[in-house]
C-alpha cells in the first residue's frame, strides 16, 4: 500500500507541475498582451530576430512543442517563410530552457526551496485574484498561483522519490542508459513524446536528479533525447498542412537530430576519456547548465546553415514550394489558436484579405457598369461566391478563439472582428447587386446619359475610397483612417442627395427614361449603402482606441 501511496503522490505531483506550468503560461501570455503582436511584426524582418522572438515566446508560453506548432500553423498560412521559421524554431530551443532553470530554482538556495515560498506565492495570487478588480493585476495573480502550484507538484514528485533513492532499480536503469547513447536518447526521446512536453520531461528528469539518483552520462543522453521528442508534436500538427508547414516541421527535426548527433558524439569521447565524469551524479541545476549550454550551442552552430536546412527539409518533404495567392480561401489554421494573441492577429491579416477582396468585388462591379462587359458581371459574381466562404470560414474561427484564454480587450476585438466580416460580406453584396444592375442594363441595352455617368464615377471613386481607408483602419489601427473614412461617408452622403436632385431635373426635362432611372437610382443607393459598412468598420477601431 505504501508503494500504491507514493505512486499516487508522484502522480498527483506530476499533474500539478504541468497544471501549474499552464496556469503560469496562461497568465504570462495574457499579461503579455498586445507585445505578442509586436513580436509578431520583429519576426517579419531578420532571422536574427527571428530566434530572438521564438526565445521570448517560448519563454513566455513554457513550451516549445506549442511554438514549433505555432511556426508551422504560420507556414500553412503563408504568413512567415521557411527562412524565417528556422530562425524561430531555433529560438523556441532557446526559450524553453528558461523552464528547466525554473525547476531547479530549488538547488540554489534553501529559501528558493518550493516549501520555503510556494504556499506563499499561492496565498497572494489567490487573494489578488479575489479582490482585484483590474484585469491586469488578476493576471498576475495567475502567474503567481501557477509558478506555486508548479513548485507544489515539484515537491510531491521529490517526496515521493525520496524512499526510492537508494533502491539498486534506479542505479542500474541510469547505468544502463549512461553507457548506451542511442538507449539513453530513445529514452528521452519516447518519454517527450508521449507527454508532448520537453520541458516537463525535463523537470522530470531533474527532480530524480536532486535526489541524487541519475548519473552526468544518462542525463545527457536522455535530455538529447528530450529535445528530439519534442519535434513529434510539430510532426503532427503538420499532418494535412500543405507542403511549406511540413517542410517546417521537418526542419525541426533536422536542427534537433543533428545538435543531438553532434554533442551526443562529443560527450560520448568526454565521458570515455573521463570515465569518472559520466558515473558521477548530476544535480537538476547542472542539467540546467547543459540543457542551456547545448541549446545555445546548437543555435550558434547551426543558425549559418539555416539555408542549408531549407534544402535539406526540401529533400526530405518532395515538391514543389506552394505560393498562396490571397484571392484563395483563407488560411485560418486552428494549430496557432495554442497561442490566442497570434490567432487574432491571424484572423485580422485574413479580414484585412477579406476586405481587399471586395475592394476587388466593387472594383470589378463598377467597371461591368461603365462599360457593359458581361464578362466583368460575370467575375464580380464569382467574387461573391469566394466572400461569402471568407464570411463562413472566419466566423467559425472567431467562434474558437472567443472559446481559448482571452483578456477582456481581446474579446472586444473578437466581437468586433465578428461585426466587421458581416459588414465587409455586406459591402460586397452591395457589389454584388450593382453588378446584377449592369447585367440588367446590358440586357435592356440601356445607357446612362454623359452627366449620370460623370456622377456615378465619381461617386464610386469615393466609395473606394472610403473601402480602402476602412481596411487600412482595421489593418494598422490608425485613428487618420478613421477620420478619413467619416470625411468621405459625409462626401457621400452629400453627393447622392446632389445627384438624386439630378436625376430628377433630368426627368423633368424628360431627358432619362423611368427605366433607366429606376437602375440609376439603385446603383446610387447601393453605393451609399457600401459607405455606410466602411463607416461600421471605421467605427469598431475608434471604439478599440478608445476614441
Amino acid at each position: 500500500m505504501e508503494h500504491i501511496r507514493m505512486l499516487f503522490q508522484f502522480v498527483g505531483g506530476l499533474g500539478m507541475f504541468l497544471y501549474g506550468m499552464n496556469v503560469m503560461a496562461d497568465g504570462l501570455q495574457k499579461s503579455a498582451g498586445g507585445r505578442m503582436k509586436n513580436l509578431m511584426g520583429a519576426l517579419m524582418k531578420h532571422r536574427l530576430m527571428a530566434v530572438l522572438v521564438g526565445a521570448g515566446v517560448t519563454a513566455i508560453i513554457q513550451s516549445s512543442s506549442a511554438t514549433t506548432v505555432m511556426v508551422v500553423g504560420f507556414v500553412n498560412a503563408g504568413i512567415i517563410s521557411l527562412y524565417q521559421a528556422v530562425g524561430v524554431i531555433m529560438g523556441a530551443n532557446i526559450g524553453t530552457t528558461i523552464t528547466a532553470w525554473i525547476v531547479s530554482m530549488s538547488e540554489w538556495g534553501s529559501f528558493l526551496k518550493p516549501e520555503s515560498f510556494a504556499p506563499l506565492l499561492i496565498g497572494i495570487g489567490a487573494f489578488v485574484l479575489l479582490f482585484a478588480k483590474r484585469e491586469g493585476k488578476k493576471d498576475v495573480g495567475s502567474i503567481l498561483i501557477g509558478f506555486g502550484v508548479l513548485f507544489v507538484g515539484l515537491g510531491f514528485m521529490s517526496d515521493a522519490i525520496k524512499p526510492y533513492r537508494d533502491a539498486p532499480v534506479f542505479a542500474q536503469a541510469f547505468r544502463v542508459l549512461g553507457g548506451n547513447p542511442v538507449l539513453g536518447i530513445l529514452t528521452g526521446m519516447v518519454v517527450t513524446a508521449i507527454i508532448q512536453s520537453s520541458s516537463a520531461s525535463v523537470g522530470i528528469l531533474q527532480t530524480l536528479a536532486a535526489n541524487g539518483v541519475v548519473t552526468w552520462n544518462s542525463a545527457v543522453y536522455i535530455t538529447l533525447g528530450q529535445n528530439i521528442g519534442t519535434c513529434v508534436t510539430a510532426l503532427l500538427s503538420s499532418v494535412g498542412a500543405n507542403r511549406t508547414a511540413r517542410r517546417a516541421a521537418a526542419i525541426h527535426l533536422l536542427f534537433n537530430v543533428t545538435g543531438a548527433a553532434l554533442f551526443g558524439t562529443l560527450m560520448f569521447l568526454v565521458f570515455h576519456l573521463y570515465g569518472a565524469l559520466g558515473g558521477r551524479a548530476i544535480t537538476s541545476v547542472e542539467i540546467s547548465v547543459f540543457h542551456t549550454i547545448f541549446n545555445v550551442t546548437n543555435t550558434l552552430l547551426l543558425y549559418p546553415f539555416a539555408g542549408w536546412l531549407v534544402r535539406m527539409s526540401g529533400i526530405l518533404v518532395k515538391g514543389e514550394d506552394e505560393e498562396e495567392k490571397t484571392e484563395e480561401l483563407p488560411h485560418l489554421d486552428s494549430r496557432i489558436l495554442e497561442t490566442p494573441s497570434f490567432a487574432l492577429q491571424n484572423a485580422v491579416q485574413e479580414i484585412v484579405h477579406m476586405g481587399e477582396l471586395s475592394m476587388h468585388h466593387a472594383e470589378t462591379a463598377f467597371e461591368a457598369l461603365r462599360t457593359g462587359s458581361q464578362k466583368r458581371v460575370d467575375k464580380a459574381f464569382k467574387i461573391e461566391e469566394t466572400i461569402n466562404e471568407y464570411e463562413t470560414i472566419i466566423a467559425e474561427y472567431l467562434a474558437k478563439i472567443s472559446m481559448t484564454s482571452l483578456t477582456d480587450r481581446q474579446r472586444q476585438l473578437v466581437a468586433n472582428l465578428m461585426y466587421t466580416v458581416s459588414d465587409v460580406e455586406r459591402m460586397s453584396d452591395h457589389c454584388d447587386n450593382i453588378a446584377e444592375l449592369a447585367q440588367e442594363a446590358i440586357r435592356g441595352n440601356m445607357q446612362f446619359s454623359m452627366e449620370a455617368q460623370k456622377g456615378v464615377s465619381e461617386m464610386s471613386g469615393l466609395v473606394l475610397d472610403s473601402m480602402r481607408a476602412a481596411v487600412l483602419a482595421r489593418q494598422q489601427e490608425k485613428m487618420a483612417y478613421v477620420r478619413q473614412v467619416a470625411q468621405l461617408e459625409e462626401e457621400i452622403d452629400d453627393l447622392e442627395e446632389e445627384l438624386r436632385t439630378g436625376h430628377v431635373e433630368r426627368l423633368a426635362r424628360q431627358q432619362c427614361s423611368a427605366a433607366k432611372g429606376v437602375i440609376y437610382l439603385e446603383v446610387l443607393s447601393n453605393l451609399e449603402r457600401i459607405t455606410d459598412h466602411a463607416y461600421n468598420i471605421a467605427g469598431y477601431v475608434a471604439e478599440e482606441q478608445g476614441a
